[in-house]
């Protein structure tokens, strides 16, 4: 059985992906792009532990909607940020 190098658990029950959770300060804002497009941006993700291409896919299905990531900064478009910042906090995370 291995442990993590970080807590100290067994790889099974590590917590250090949650742990980063609650460390990043998240926001979520929304931009006017070209032709006056909105856009959700959501930034402030940095930590190597959590995978923002799975955070990014889950909030695309949740608000069935299209999206990119660049630059550890994911845009959404369209305006979700009420729904945005309530899919974060049921995640874990902690948003300004």
């Amino acid at each position: 059985m291995s442990i993590c190098p970080v807590c100290g658990l067994p790889k099974e029950a590590c917590i250090c992906a949650e742990l980063a959770k609650t460390r990043q300060k998240v926001r979520v804002s929304t931009e006017k792009r070209l032709y006056g497009k909105i856009v959700t941006v959501v930034s402030g993700i940095s930590d190597p532990n959590i995978d923002i291409k799975d955070i990014a896919k889950k909030l695309k299905q949740e608000l069935a909607c299209g999206g990119t990531i660049k630059n550890n900064v994911i845009e959404l478009q369209g305006n979700h940020e009420k729904k945005v910042k309530e899919f974060l906090v049921k995640a874990g995370f902690i948003v300004e």
